[in-house]
């Protein structure tokens, strides 16, 4: 009797483009592990990136606004459930490797740093090594994770993490999903955020690219969705109709220039910056006391690296809570001497 995942390789031949990846043809992990009867090797790592605890600290990461008060806005875990959906989507649409597009979309953004992409630049600037969020996240599927151990995740997986940004090229088309759904979540959410927040109103986006691309964020990802399926079918691509990806980028640059570098978008990247120099300086000068998984790190990695790595797993709320003990006095206790 055939095992399920056996059964999978069999549908997957059957209903597959030609461009996909197949999970029977993955180049496998770095360390050898027994196939499991019921999962595919890219499920496996689906389910081994939704049970790491890096996965778990990205409900408390900021997506663009730092900490928000509100129960609505986008944080860096409900971004990445976006991305995955999207990302699924599409791949559905073209008859791609859902799970693999799944697994490398709910990975890409687990070496994430505190204070969205400001933290980012932040820890880019201070560390010799540089900071690269994409990077970082692969770091921490194969070293920082299962204390050191790494998740041992499959090449494709680690492939379409790296190469998620925009300036990358994923070797898979499933890793070209993602990075095409995580530029369609980012900009559409964040836009719906700002509105919240009072930074933008309904009537600032330029005309023509409401025209294009629709007026809510429901029809603006359905029309990039159904762009993507219309210019890639059947091809060994995965690409937007030229209209579509001009008024799409048209309204990243938009994003850019009114939302993520506002004059009070640089006021809280000021105050974070702050905040993560200063932590940045105490734990180099007292590194004995990060934590030890950190400080094991040290010799192999050196002790900037083991620091970056400590700053970028870090919540908003967890560098905030780390920055007042270090750094603000605590009150003291008198004692009424009169009793």
């Amino acid at each position: 009797m055939k095992s399920i995942r056996e059964r999978t390789f069999e549908i997957e031949k059957m209903f597959l483009s030609p461009y996909a990846c197949r999970s029977e043809n993955t180049a496998g992990r770095d360390r050898y592990e027994a196939p499991c009867e019921m999962r595919t090797e890219f499920q496996r790592d689906r389910d081994r990136i939704i049970y790491c605890k890096a996965f778990r600290r990205l409900k408390n990461k900021t997506q663009v606004f730092f900490s928000p008060e509100g129960d609505h806005y986008i944080t860096r875990l409900t971004h990445t459930l976006d991305v995955s959906q999207i990302a699924r989507s599409i791949a559905r649409s073209l008859s791609l490797n859902e799970d693999l597009a799944e697994a490398i979309a709910l990975g890409h953004d687990l070496g994430h740093t505190p204070f969205g992409h400001s933290g980012e630049r932040i820890l880019d600037k201070l560390s010799p090594n540089g900071f690269k969020h994409n990077v970082q996240s692969v770091r921490v599927v194969e070293v920082l994770e299962k204390d050191g151990k790494g998740l041992n995740l499959t090449k494709e997986v680690r492939d379409g993490i790296l190469n998620h940004p925009k300036s990358g090229t994923p070797s898979t088309l499933e890793g070209k999903c993602v990075s095409v759904a995580d530029r369609i979540a980012y900009i559409n959410h964040d836009l719906d955020d700002a509105i919240r927040a009072g930074i933008l109103k309904d009537g600032d986006v330029p005309a023509e690219i409401i025209k294009t691309l629709g007026t809510s964020s429901r029809e603006r990802i359905n029309t990039a969705i159904s762009s993507v399926c219309r210019a890639s079918y059947g091809k060994n691509v995965v690409v937007m109709e030229e209209d579509v990806l001009k008024a799409s980028d048209a309204l990243r640059s938009f994003m850019f220039e009114r939302v993520y570098f506002s004059e009070s978008s640089k006021r809280e990247e000021e105050k974070a910056e702050r905040m993560l120099t200063a932590m940045y300086g105490y734990f180099i000068e007292n590194s004995g006391e990060l934590p030890q998984s950190y400080i094991d790190l040290i010799d192999e990695y050196g002790k900037e690296q083991a620091v970056c790595d400590y700053l970028s797993s870090m919540t908003d709320r967890y560098a905030m809570y780390m920055f007042n003990k270090i750094f603000v006095p605590k009150g003291w206790t008198f004692i009424d001497e009169a009793n």
